[in-house]
């Protein structure tokens, strides 16, 4: 494949389970009618994926199942980082010959205390040095407790197979700092659609949204409106569009947003244990939020 086009909007899609096993036939399912929303691809094995509860072998069937059931033109951005360099290298060569486009590769944590940028450059440098995949950093710090600096990104980004960001922090000015920093041709991508509007006004390519799977082509309309140069009516349906992102997302979880994609012709099923489903009163809940901002009748 020739350079990445991340201009766009990409749903970190859920795993879907059944009696808590993975659930291959729902998961192709869904992506063939998110193929016809105008998203731009795939992000698999993201934090909405549930990739920790996923074996070795589950992950590189959830990814094979994903690219067979893409339509050609969608890209797709496998999930690999793991806590060792080793491990996420073998996990993202693996991912390449299944046919996955990019690497989005999480900050190892759970040695946090010892995660200071010299660990997290040798990491990242060794890891694109050797990857058959272009790289994407993936910042999510309410889940890492480790967030990635501006002027860190800054230095990240002169690499040539570290192409761009997920950013997840939700934080404005960090994202306006590292739009600043980069390297030409880097790619910044928003992580949560609460800053969409904000983040492709200021120079970001695109999304990786929780909230695209369940209204995907809302997210996309931001996005094109943005790039049209409509600003009034992106924000508006930005703002419209809130509530329902801080359902999916800081308020209910990954089975919240489950719960909502049942609710809207997807499926959604349970998550994996220890996550518990929503109960009915979070359910009652969601739904009126879907009803309010009317993506359910």
């Amino acid at each position: 494949m020739d350079k990445l086009d991340l201009h766009g909007i990409f749903p970190p899609i859920t795993t879907p389970f059944i009696n808590g096993k993975v659930a291959y036939d729902k998961l192709a399912s869904n992506v063939e009618k998110w193929n016809r929303t105008g998203l731009k691809g795939f992000v698999v094995l993201g934090s909405n994926g549930e990739y920790v509860y996923l074996s070795e072998e589950e992950k590189r069937r959830v990814v094979d199942c994903v690219v067979q059931s893409a339509a050609d033109e969608m890209l797709i951005i496998a999930g690999t980082g793991c806590e060792s360099t080793a491990e996420t290298l073998r996990l993202t060569e693996d991912c390449a010959r299944l046919g996955a486009h990019a690497a989005l590769v999480v900050t190892p944590q759970y040695y946090a205390g010892r995660m200071r940028e010299s660990a997290l450059m040798k990491h990242y440098s060794e890891l694109a040095d050797q990857s058959p995949l272009p790289i994407l950093l993936y910042n999510v710090p309410k889940f890492t407790h480790i967030n990635l600096a501006a002027d860190f990104v800054a230095r990240l980004s002169k690499h040539p197979n570290i192409v761009g960001i997920k950013d997840s922090s939700a934080n404005v000015i960090q994202l306006g700092e590292i739009l600043n920093g980069v390297a030409g041709g880097f790619n910044v991508m928003v992580g949560t659609a609460g800053v969409l509007f904000a983040g492709l006004t200021l120079g970001c390519v695109g999304g990786v949204l929780a909230l695209a799977n369940i209204a995907p082509e809302h997210c996309v309309k931001i996005f094109k409106r943005v790039q049209a140069g409509d600003f009034e009516a992106a924000r508006d349906l930005q703002l419209k569009m809130l509530p329902v992102n801080q359902a999916v997302t800081a308020v209910y979880g990954v089975p919240g947003l489950k719960a909502a994609m049942d609710m809207l012709g997807y499926f959604g099923g349970d998550p994996r244990l220890p996550l518990l489903p929503s109960s009915e009163r979070e359910r009652s809940e969601i739904e009126a939020i879907l009803k309010k901002a009317d993506l359910l009748n």
